[in-house]
């Protein structure tokens, strides 16, 4: 196993530590009905043959589907919601503090949101941490880390949320979803965003 495999690994653990212990997984199947989520299939074929290198452990979605609408704080500090952004393709991407994995590749996020963000395209990173809510921001500030739009849940329900429909194992967790709120491919643990693995299957993702 790989030091980032098991940093990945450690951080499930805490994951489920700090949100809550044990949960049934589900797969998503059919939510969105065939027709919401109809492109999204055929943008999904073309994603597949792209999840390699940096991104290989990307898992394209075989029937996308419609994700719950999550809920969380804008960074005006308003609540907010995934349908909120629909119209743009947007990569979700649930981070915290604690977790290792997350601020390893919190600067590539970043970077990604720099070279690819825009009115068709949005890295939304929503920090989870449920204590201290200043530390977030003070950790964003002391990295340079500007690009990226603030956004919280300080219950930390997304987590819940994206547990109660996907299998997954802790954090990171990133989703492609597109400008319909559709599940594109999801990663869990973290990758190297900036690189030209990850900016060619965003930029597939956007018709690029």
């Amino acid at each position: 196993m790989t030091s980032r495999s098991k940093m990945a690994v450690a951080c499930g653990a805490l994951a489920l530590l700090v949100l809550g212990g044990a949960a049934a997984f589900y797969s998503v199947r059919g939510v969105a009905g065939n027709s919401t989520c109809s492109a999204a299939s055929a943008k999904a074929e073309t994603l597949r043959p792209l999840a390699k290198g940096d991104v290989a452990g990307v898992e394209v979605a075989k029937q996308p589907a419609l994700l719950p609408d999550l809920a969380f704080n804008g960074p005006d500090g308003k609540p907010t919601t995934l349908s909120a952004f629909r119209g743009k393709t947007v990569l979700v991407n649930l981070w915290a503090t604690w977790c290792l994995p997350c601020l390893t590749e919190m600067p590539a996020l970043d970077a990604l949101q720099g070279a690819l963000g825009s009115s068709d395209f949005e890295v939304l990173a929503i920090n989870i941490d449920t204590r201290h809510p200043d530390k977030p921001k003070k950790w964003l500030a002391d990295k340079a880390i500007t690009r990226l739009g603030y956004y919280a849940d300080p219950q930390a329900k997304v987590f819940q949320d994206i547990r109660a429909v996907k299998k997954v194992e802790g954090m990171p967790i990133s989703l492609l979803i597109d400008p319909a709120g559709c599940e594109l491919a999801l990663l869990q643990g973290p990758a190297e965003w900036a690189g030209a693995d990850a900016k060619a299957l965003i930029g597939a993702a956007l018709g690029r």
